[in-house]
């Protein structure tokens, strides 16, 4: 009976999160991730609270940590239009992005590292979410096998500090990086404003629908397939079924593939679907956590990692974009792509009075989620 009334928490409380949130202003910028971050920890670490730690859940929370993230990262790549990418000015700003994040971040792992075992899978996360983004953070914690505890640890003050970036983006950052570089504007249009490009953030609503269900209900079939296939190929490989190195590089490589084809493309919710589930695990994650036994002291040399990669990845994206000539509007929205997320873009192309550049950066975001976990992969697996 515990067994059920836990998973029925985990899968119908971010919905609630998620209803709270679009009611309250304050709520929606705290962010579902946060929140449900929150409410896992006081779940996992107040004893009053029914659902904590114990023996009968923890085999029921390592299932679900592991089948909601590998049933959500197809489902998200499948909602994601490759075909869009066709703007030469994003390519150069694409790769500067991903250089400055990786440079930045390998640089720092030797300043920050203080011979700590296993720092390596901390570079591997950051380069993760600073090209790609939560859904790559979440697969990165399987495939590089990081503990729940530094895994909350990074997303947590990753999110703080990210917060942080945007505020001084928007009160003055914009302006100042407009004095050193161009402000030219692409020239493509949007056809349309309420095409696939913009993303919105109130999303989750119509999943349920007829009209939606039975194709989200394909695009979890598929996953599902896809999650097989990948299997196989692992136990071929490694002999293994759960070489989740093996694993995670395939599906992300079939999902890229599949994301081409017409009928997937028709799955409108199955990126929504894919985040609701990426909401699932983090609260599942959270009430993992035992706040007692996390390493604060070797924790402040991750939070001073993560605030050098962010800041000085984008100072490294400004000396790059002055030399290869891209403009101040097109550097600031890759980065805010890269290190924040798609999901960011729309706001602060407003914030800019720049309408013009969403394509942009929707598109680097796109593509940094699609190949944030290899970059990750292999940046770990080279610093180890």
């Amino acid at each position: 009976m515990l067994q059920f009334l836990s998973l029925l928490f985990y899968f119908t409380f971010p919905a609630l999160i998620i209803f709270l949130c679009r009611k309250s202003s304050l709520m929606n910028k705290i962010g579902e991730i946060l929140l449900l971050y929150i409410v896992g920890i006081l779940i996992s670490n107040l004893m009053f609270f029914p659902l904590g730690l114990g023996e009968k859940l923890h085999g029921i929370q390592d299932a679900l940590t592991s089948v909601t993230i590998l049933l959500a990262f197809p489902m998200i790549l499948f909602g994601c239009d490759f075909k869009n990418w066709k703007i030469k000015k994003a390519i150069v700003a694409l790769c500067i992005g991903l250089v400055s994040v990786v440079v930045v971040d390998i640089i720092g792992f030797y300043i920050f590292n203080d011979n700590q075992s296993g720092f390596e899978k901390v570079a591997g996360l950051l380069v993760g979410v600073y090209t790609g983004g939560t859904p790559n953070l979440a697969s990165l914690k399987i495939a590089l096998d990081v503990d729940a505890e530094t895994y909350i640890f990074v997303h947590t003050f990753d999110m703080i500090i990210s917060f942080i970036y945007l505020v001084f983006l928007m009160s003055f950052g914009i302006r100042f990086f407009r004095l050193f570089l161009s402000r030219r504007v692409e020239t493509h249009q949007l056809h349309n404003e309420n095409e696939q490009y913009v993303i919105d953030t109130s999303s989750y609503s119509g999943i349920f629908t007829k009209k939606h269900f039975p194709k989200t209900l394909g695009a979890l079939g598929l996953s599902i397939l896809i999650i097989g296939v990948g299997m196989g190929v692992s136990l071929l490989i490694s002999g293994k079924v759960d070489n989740m190195l093996i694993l995670i590089l395939t599906m992300t490589t079939l999902s890229i593939a599949a994301s081409f084809l017409p009928f997937v493309r028709k799955m409108e919710k199955s990126y929504d679907a894919g985040m609701y589930l990426v909401l699932v695990f983090s609260l599942v994650v959270a009430s993992m956590v035992d706040v007692t036994a996390i390493d604060y002291q070797a924790g402040a040399n991750i939070i001073a990692y993560i605030a050098f990669v962010i800041f000085c990845s984008l100072v490294l994206s400004i000396i790059l974009s002055r030399i290869f000539k891209v403009d101040a509007d097109t550097m600031v929205i890759t980065s805010v792509a890269l290190i924040n997320s798609p999901l960011f873009v729309p706001m602060i192309a407003e914030n800019m009075k720049n309408k013009k550049v969403i394509i942009t950066g929707i598109t680097v975001g796109v593509i940094g989620y699609a190949v944030g976990n290899y970059i990750g992969i292999i940046v770990s697996q080279l610093l180890k």
